[in-house]
């Protein structure tokens, strides 16, 4: 309904004679400031100034003449240099709170078919701290997008052709008979309880395979026990079964990106203007092996060739490099880059006690997401991991995480839930169990509650606009500092007042709706008791 109120004001304003026939700006809007006293901000006076020729100021207290009139509208003042505060009507504040419907308009989701791309470690090891934060970000952005009406898919890319399983077969050998593996081979401990698993007649050309299948199936089991679903876990080995990586080269070549130099073949970016890529790259070795990047020019074509229009990729902090050459490659393919959308998530620090966490994947003593998981709660992680953006190192705070208080934001929100549901029950034992609308004029604590569920649908496309949802962690921080003020101050059972208690129980459920729905997004349970 804000979307349709922001129509309806672009509309009211072109349509007035003082406007009417004139080159208008598009209607935005944001909360307004807390001390304005109003609802929405619009700076849209001083955007459509330089195209009037006028005083913003003056733009906007014609405007605001104009917006009164609406009935969803019970207050419009100018603001010094020009901008636009609105007070809402209550009935509107109501109605759209009470609106459960999140999906946009189908002409704007079913245009793109879009796949989203995360974690995909290699199955050399169990996942560590910095898979879990590209596995938040990318299962809260897939809920997202679903819920607002997109097409949307996930992936992860099994890299299980190479010479990964021969290397990890060497190292496992040496775990097994008690030694240390080689320089260059795998040095974790968990390759020790590994090899006492291992199948006694187990062949030792087998032994890399296996290990990988069984790393393969635990790194599944952390995705599930951390609330990651995907669409797929996709094969490297079933791109070469299908020769895709051959495929890939032909295509590329009929294009005339493709030279042969010192018995190589090259990817010729460098040759093209509108390439972003620095230097050529080799696509197949002297020996006829195909290298990594030929392997993920084929995985990503396959991605168009599935049907896909808009390819995200979440990648770790070491991957800035990959981005161009890939950009390159989309290009190449006959793709507009910009349906190639990387995020790049940095890396996670965690602390304990003020001290950080030393963590060394090579010397087999970094910290596992299963570790981090049992430690703190997968609610926790998920939630923490959330906060931040992806273009943000993170402080994982060991201490704050294992808080049982309000301290803790996820306790914060979660206890909100589970005190709404307290509410109901004390509201069923009195016999109070019907309660579907507002009937009572609105307490200021009310109003800012219902004022903040107004949003969510924006805050959601807020998440996707920015590809990060830490924008749904802090609102669902502040509706919970809102319920707060609204519970301290306001009493929702009251047998001698029906029609408020409703009310107020009618607010309470839509909030508990929107905290649970929010806490989905992100992964996170809602406890109905704590």
């Amino acid at each position: 309904m804000l979307e349709k109120l922001k129509e309806d004001i672009a509309l009211k304003l072109a349509s007035a004679p003082c406007f009417e026939g004139a080159e208008l700006p598009a209607v935005e809007f944001t909360p307004a400031p807390a001390h304005t006293g109003a609802d929405l901000s619009l700076n849209w006076a001083m955007a459509a100034a330089k195209k009037l020729r006028k005083n913003p100021l003056e733009i906007a207290k014609v405007a605001c003449n104009i917006l009164k009139e609406m009935t969803a509208i019970s207050d419009a003042q100018a603001i010094a240099p020009g901008f636009i505060n609105i007070k809402l009507d209550d009935t509107f504040i109501i109605n759209t709170a009470s609106d459960r419907r999140i999906k946009i308009r189908e002409s704007e989701s079913c245009k793109q078919n879009i796949l989203i791309e995360f974690v995909s470690a290699n199955p050399t090891g169990p996942l560590h701290v910095a898979s879990g934060r590209g596995a938040s970000l990318g299962d809260s952005l897939v809920k997202i997008y679903r819920a607002l009406g997109y097409a949307c898919d996930s992936e992860y890319y099994v890299n299980d052709a190479g010479n990964q399983a021969e290397l990890l077969a060497v190292s496992i050998k040496a775990r097994k008979e008690g030694k240390e593996p080689p320089e260059n081979g795998y040095h974790g401990s968990y390759l020790i309880d590994l090899a006492k698993r291992m199948p006694a007649d187990l062949p030792e050309d087998q032994y890399g395979r296996w290990a990988m299948e069984e790393l393969i199936k635990t790194q599944q089991q952390d995705m599930k026990d951390f609330h990651v679903d995907f669409t797929r876990w996709f094969r490297e080995s079933d791109l070469h079964k299908e020769q895709a990586p051959k495929k890939a080269l032909e295509a590329l070549t009929a294009k005339g990106y493709t030279y042969e130099k010192e018995g190589a073949v090259w990817f010729g970016s460098t040759q093209d203007d509108e390439a972003q890529d620095d230097k050529d790259r080799v696509l197949v070795r002297k020996d006829g092996r195909p290298t990594y990047f030929m392997a993920d020019i084929a995985y990503h074509k396959n991605k168009y060739d599935r049907g896909y229009t808009t390819l995200i990729d979440i990648l770790g902090a070491d991957h800035h490099g990959y981005v161009p050459r890939m950009k390159a490659a989309v290009h190449a393919l006959g793709h507009e880059e910009k349906t190639f959308v990387p995020i790049i998530h940095q890396l996670v620090h965690l602390t304990e006690h003020g001290e950080q966490v030393k963590m060394s994947k090579r010397a087999g003593r970094f910290i596992t997401l299963r570790e981090l998981m049992e430690d703190v709660g997968t609610d926790v992680c998920r939630f923490f991991f959330a906060s931040r953006t992806p273009n943000a190192h993170m402080l994982f705070d060991m201490d704050l995480a294992k808080k049982r208080t309000n301290e803790n934001p996820v306790f914060y929100v979660q206890y909100v839930h589970a005190r709404i549901h307290s509410i109901f029950a004390a509201a069923a034992e009195k016999g109070i169990t019907d309660y579907t609308g507002i009937t009572t004029t609105l307490a200021p604590q009310e109003r800012a509650l219902l004022l903040k569920l107004v949003w969510f649908k924006q805050v959601l496309r807020n998440c996707i606009a920015d590809l990060s949802p830490h924008h749904l962690t802090t609102y669902l921080v502040e509706l919970a500092g809102l319920f707060h003020a609204f519970y301290d101050s306001c009493r929702v059972l009251d047998e001698e007042n029906l029609a408020q208690t409703k009310s107020r129980l009618f607010i309470c459920q839509r909030v508990a709706e929107r905290i649970k729905k929010g806490l989905e997004f992100i992964g996170v349970s809602a406890p109905e008791k704590m």
